[in-house]
């Protein structure tokens, strides 16, 4: 199967706004960071539906910090104070997360949603990320970071989205990575999956975003 190199700048200018929904093949793995990139690649909106803990410096307000004041975050549908799985989180101040609340917010710019964790992340007993990301009825950019066992984590969320018959716009590869791990990953992609490689960043600031987004339009030039 042939790696794809992407042109966001074509396919945004051809398709109109540009609407993906970030997940990863599991958590701590920079899916914000690569929201906030996709964000000032975009000059998109964002929204994080669903923000667990951290509500001093949540993830809206460090895309606003790393892509600018400017950028429109739209409000979370639900806020909580437990830093945990969002089930869980909500179970803790006796809520239940219900799908039915989760709209996607009006406006003709580009728009970027960051998910919590990865696809099948409960939302509640019965629905998980996927549902939310099947309602909002958008493509997906999967994160995927190097580490044992990430190969095995990327394959079944490649096959879970292509089950749901959720289109992967993207797959993104957060830092370095082997060369077999990337061939690998690389070679079971669905055809229409373009692949975005973004480099380690040591600081994330305002600046080392710019930088990134500087290169990654530089690969595509």
């Amino acid at each position: 199967m042939n790696i794809k190199i992407m042109n966001l700048e074509i396919e945004t200018k051809n398709n109109g706004p540009k609407r993906l929904f970030v997940t990863g093949i599991g958590t701590e793995i920079g899916k914000t960071v690569c929201s906030a990139v996709l964000t000032k690649y975009f000059n998109a909106d964002y929204w994080k539906p669903v923000q667990s803990g951290d509500l001093y410096f949540s993830d809206s307000q460090k895309i606003k910090e790393w892509v600018g004041e400017h950028t429109v975050c739209h409000s979370e549908a639900y806020r909580f104070q437990l830093a945990a799985s969002p089930h869980q989180s909500a179970k803790e101040e006796g809520i239940t997360i219900d799908l039915n609340e989760f709209k996607l917010p009006h406006t003709p710019n580009n728009f970027i949603v960051e998910g919590a964790g990865g696809l099948m992340v409960p939302l509640n007993d019965n629905e998980f990320i996927i549902d939310l990301i099947e309602k909002l009825n958008i493509p997906a950019a999967l994160v995927v970071r190097n580490y044992l066992g990430c190969i095995n984590h990327t394959l079944l969320s490649i096959l879970t989205l292509a089950q749901r018959k959720i289109k992967l716009d993207y797959l993104i590869l957060n830092g370095d990575f082997p060369q077999d791990t990337n061939r690998i990953i690389c070679k079971n992609l669905p055809k229409e999956t373009k692949i975005i490689r973004i480099p380690n960043i040591e600081k994330i600031t305002k600046e080392s975003i710019k930088n990134t987004v500087q290169q990654l339009e530089k690969i595509d030039s």
